[in-house]
């Protein structure tokens, strides 16, 4: 087990992965959750493990220091992304 968190350790992991953070898993040493498995973080409790909703009906938490995982990109972020790259296409379009 990773050990005891800090609270200004665990506030770090809320910050870093609040409600609604989308996840995908990377490593867990558990059946039935293999890498590349995501899910949606629905709280960090007071040990800083995140309590999860994964895509397969699971609802196992995430260990920071034991599990290996990584923050996927907000979807609002992508649509930002994506606009430039239209823009972009646009202006040489427009050429």
């Amino acid at each position: 087990m990773a050990g005891w968190k800090t609270q200004a350790e665990v506030a770090a992991i809320r910050k870093r992965y609040p409600a609604g953070s989308r996840i995908e898993l990377d490593y867990m040493n558990e059946q039935g959750m293999p890498p590349g498995l995501k899910g949606i973080v629905k709280s960090v409790d007071d040990a800083g493990q995140l309590h999860m909703i994964w895509e397969n009906g699971r609802s196992l938490a995430l260990v920071p220091g034991e599990d290996r995982f990584h923050r996927l990109p907000e979807p609002q972020a992508e649509k930002e992304a994506g606009k430039e790259v239209l823009s972009g296409e646009t202006e040489e379009m427009e050429r």
